[in-house]
């Protein structure tokens, strides 16, 4: 009996550490990526757990996301792969940031300052401005 209480315990502790995370606005997970890869080369397991880590644990990626937001970044030229193996010594696909990349990374930064700058405005206008 004592099993099925902890296991009602894991989901519900579960379901508290989901409900505290945060959805991303849709575009900004390539930022994150390319943001994450301005660190140096990393595989995409590796790129999910430095989001995940640099969030405090608020924003976690999931793979059905990861994964194709990073072959449309190749695809776009502003990542190139390349296949090594990985801490765990098993065989991982790297990602490194490319020039191009760096280049969309700052007008990703200047988009993204542009989009908190006018949200805060509505979450906080002006007094005598409403």
């Amino acid at each position: 009996m004592a099993r099925n209480s902890d296991k009602s315990a894991d989901k519900t502790a579960d379901r508290i550490d989901d409900d505290k995370r945060l959805e991303l606005l849709q575009g900004t997970l390539d930022m994150l990526i390319l943001r994450t890869l301005q660190w140096g080369p990393q595989h995409g397991h590796g790129i999910g757990l430095a989001i995940r880590s640099q969030s405090e644990d608020l924003l976690k990626v999931e793979t059905g996301s990861l994964y194709p937001a990073l072959h449309r970044l190749e695809k776009r030229g502003w990542l190139k792969s390349e296949w090594g193996v990985s801490e765990a010594n098993q065989r991982a696909k790297y990602y490194r940031l490319t020039a191009t990349g760096k280049a969309q990374l700052s007008r990703e930064r200047d988009r993204w300052s542009q989009l908190v700058h006018a949200i805060g405005r509505i979450m906080n206008p002006v007094p005598g401005k409403e």
